[in-house]
């Protein structure tokens, strides 16, 4: 239905249909029982890095409750209501993003597999979530310039900074995306042995990200066309748009993180970094399910001398090629052990 809302200079209109109240109500269920449950896992498995996750699902929710109550101010909409409803639903993914960011690196770290990742997985997280931020930034200023507009030229303004800023989250996604494909083609073609031990579902995990990735760009791409279309393109004067393409996928998206929950697929990250000692997600100490391995001082494996348990034993003379020897206690399955050095 066509909205009867209030036009500003130059043909701007708030809504350019009236807001669904059922529809809305339903999305705002629909996030807040995904929210609650992000929560309960947030604070029970205690994966603080999911924070931003957590906080884009209530912006979300939020931003549906927004809607909820245009649909009731229907023909004479209010700004603030307008204004928030779009910043939280715009913003929101973003923060979604930052978090899924920062799984990557930790499971490049958690699965030995540094060498696969085009960038070093302790610039990963900086270099995506800073895109993220400046991008999140660039969106905010684009909505509060639509918030103060007075004149069309100022609420095109604000549009061209809200795309800009769709565009920063584009391109850096992007990157993102390449660089999970090329971490995982590389990781089928030579798994790390660390991989082929390792019991929790990481690969599971991984085509949750895969299918997240999609569907956040999906997403992005659609806002930067309706926001460069203008508003008062087709985009704009159907809400079935907004929720099919960008509510209904951030849904989905919450909804399959929650389903194949981090905490799952990075089991043991935790009690690998306790054992590091060699600085942000340095790993000092190996999975030593197996027994005990013999570590040259240089890092290299040393040969020794497999037990009938398993373990391995330092030669007779004591020396090797390597210099002087680390030993790692042995650790029961699925834990780590820091190394000792003589």
């Amino acid at each position: 239905m066509a909205g009867g809302s209030q036009s500003y200079e130059g043909g701007f209109k708030l809504y350019r249909y009236d807001p669904n109240l059922a529809a809305n109500i339903v999305f705002i269920v629909l996030f807040a029982a995904l929210t609650a449950g992000h929560i309960f896992l947030l604070i029970r498995k205690r994966v603080w890095y999911f924070i931003p996750f957590v906080l884009g699902c209530t912006f979300e929710t939020l931003g549906y409750v927004g809607r909820a109550i245009a649909s009731k101010e229907a023909p004479d909409f209010t700004l603030s209501v307008y204004i928030m409803q779009t910043l939280l639903i715009l913003l929101g993914p973003a923060l979604l993003a930052a978090s899924i960011y920062m799984i990557l690196a930790r499971l490049i770290r958690l699965l030995g597999a540094e060498k696969y990742a085009l960038i070093r997985t302790t610039w990963m997280t900086k270099i995506f979530v800073t895109g993220d931020v400046i991008s999140f930034m660039a969106q905010g200023a684009g909505g509060g310039l639509m918030a103060k507009a007075k004149t069309h030229s100022e609420q095109k303004l604000g549009e061209n900074v809200i795309l800009a800023g769709l565009a920063i989250q584009v391109l850096f996604f992007g990157f993102f995306i390449v660089t999970t494909v090329t971490f995982d083609l590389r990781m089928r073609a030579d798994p790390t042995p660390t991989s082929l031990s390792v019991t929790s579902p990481w690969r599971t995990h991984v085509i949750a990200l895969y299918a997240c990735s999609v569907l956040i760009m999906v997403r992005s791409i659609f806002r930067m066309i309706e926001f460069g279309m203008g508003n008062d393109s087709v985009l704009m004067q159907s809400e079935a748009y907004l929720l099919g393409l960008d509510g209904a996928l951030m849904l989905i998206v919450a909804a399959l993180l929650l389903w194949s929950h981090p905490s799952r697929a990075l089991r043991g990250y935790k009690e690998m970094t306790a054992a590091s000692v060699g600085g942000d997600g340095g790993e000092s100490g190996r999975n030593t399910a197996e027994g005990f391995q013999m570590l040259p001082g240089g890092g290299r494996e040393e040969t020794g001398v497999k037990t009938p348990r398993g373990g391995y034993a330092a030669s007779s003379d004591g020396t090797g090629a390597g210099g002087s020897y680390g030993y790692e206690m042995a650790a029961r399955p699925g834990r780590y052990s820091a190394s000792y050095e003589r």
